[in-house]
């Protein structure tokens, strides 16, 4: 738990803490319930930019019920989702769904092909999916557990040809293995909604300006598609932030094409953020063969997640449990801020000035013994690593980009401060408060619910 003089500088700023209304007494025997739904938002006139529709694009929702309380599990195929987005959906589901925006998790899957949304019509989508969900309510039994897949890998890796930071697959770097699984049943047994959790970048056809949910969808796609009976599977996006796919080397080849065609243009961007697909010869036979292959990874992909999913299911979790108190915490810590005043990728230290404090949006989701802690930025695996090796529970995962979007940028872990990776370079905070403030302010909110639930 915190420390007296631990956490004092990333609780500069004094700290906002909400409980739900609904926390209880443990000793307060309710059945659980759960309902689970999905809306297909797909826009029918296509957004500036994009060329197409390669796959459809859903929010999904998995609402849980403990006989005093509800929480909702959402999730959106979106690269991200305003504060503003979290608050007018969450405070619409307190006033008319009864659940407490405490006991909200709206999250991204951070999919890169997809258009930046938001607006009542956006908001009226995803407040669709949890009043469906809502509605689906029926008793049920609730079930944890882990696997494991391999379809992710660090993304940081010194580049042999200049000795400097760069994006590359880097086997030897840390990465997170884990997929967490909670699943929810009748009380026959059959599955109502899946909520799995895995750390990887949604990035496979960011090249194609197709929209697309990616790795994400597909592999929710295939879970639905493999259990039927109307299941809904929602992919909670875990600490991705220096993680990639495994197997990326079409965006790499892609990234080089496009930087050699820059060039005879007498323009550098070798060092630069690369602009999607535009621009880029689709008439080319290259291009076009890596295109393809793009669409063809993200299904592969998808399944070989899905099915890792699919395998915790039939084997890997644990005994079912028919009644799980909720009680859901929030707050914000607020670690000190930094301006970049110069550019470029990565490779090189950047240049700063202090800036203002940057508030860190937390979220502690307790459901029975499991905890979800959720973060409203893009964070280093080594932090989620560390947040559930210090949770005294051993069922504890965590959620990033959820509950809206700190001004933050990424948000490295401490030692990854020290290598000019374009995460680090780009954060727009100092270093040394951000790692500490996340894990132990998520760790004593769960303290915070073991006082509610006893």
């Amino acid at each position: 738990m915190m420390g007296g003089t631990r956490f004092k500088a990333a609780l500069a700023a004094a700290a906002t803490v909400t409980m739900g209304a609904g926390a209880m007494p443990a000793a307060a025997q309710a059945s659980l319930k759960a309902g689970a739904a999905k809306v297909d938002f797909t826009p029918t006139a296509l957004p500036k930019n994009y060329l197409g529709v390669l796959d459809p694009v859903y929010v999904r929702a998995i609402v849980v019920d403990d006989g005093k309380t509800r929480a909702a599990l959402v999730t959106v195929d979106v690269g991200g989702m305003s504060t503003e987005t979290w608050q007018h959906v969450s405070a619409r589901a307190e006033r008319e769904l009864k659940i407490p925006a405490s006991q909200f998790l709206l999250t991204a899957t951070h999919t890169h092909s997809a258009p930046w949304v938001r607006g009542q019509a956006f908001e009226d989508q995803i407040f669709e999916a949890v009043k469906k969900a809502s509605a689906a309510l029926r008793p049920a039994r609730m079930r944890w557990g882990t696997g494991v897949s391999y379809i992710n890998v660090n993304r940081n890796i010194i580049d042999p040809r200049t000795n400097r930071w760069w994006e590359g697959p880097n086997y030897d770097g840390p990465s997170d293995k884990t997929v967490a699984v909670v699943e929810f049943d009748t009380l026959e047994g059959k599955p109502i909604g899946i909520y799995y959790n895995y750390g990887v970048h949604a990035v496979l056809t960011g090249n194609l300006d197709m929209i697309s949910a990616d790795l994400p969808g597909a592999a929710s796609h295939y879970i639905e598609e493999s259990l039927g009976d109307g299941v809904v599977a929602v992919y909670s996006n875990g600490a991705a932030g220096d993680q990639n796919p495994i197997f990326f080397n079409q965006t790499y080849a892609l990234r080089e094409i496009r930087i050699a065609d820059y060039a005879k243009r007498g323009e550098d961007i070798s060092n630069a953020m690369p602009p999607g697909g535009q621009g880029m010869d689709r008439s080319n036979p290259a291009v076009a063969r890596l295109m393809e292959q793009q669409k063809q990874m993200r299904l592969t992909m998808g399944q070989m997640l899905g099915e890792e999913v699919l395998h915790v299911s039939r084997a890997s979790l644990e005994r079912p449990m028919s009644y799980a108190p909720i009680a859901g915490v929030q707050q914000t810590v607020s670690c000190p801020g930094r301006k970049r005043l110069d550019q470029g990728r990565a490779g090189y230290p950047g240049t700063y000035q202090d800036a203002d404090p940057i508030g860190i949006k937390l979220s502690l989701l307790r459901i029975g013994d499991t905890m979800i802690g959720g973060v409203d930025a893009e964070i280093f695996t080594m932090i989620a690593q560390r947040f559930k090796r210090e949770s005294p529970y051993k069922h504890t995962m965590m959620v990033t980009l959820t509950n809206g979007m700190a001004g933050s940028g990424y948000i490295p872990n401490d030692a990854a401060f020290n290598f000019n990776t374009f995460e680090v370079v780009s954060s727009k905070l100092k270093p040394g408060c951000a790692e500490t403030a996340i894990v132990e302010g998520l760790v004593d909110l769960i303290a915070k619910t073991d006082a509610a639930a006893k």
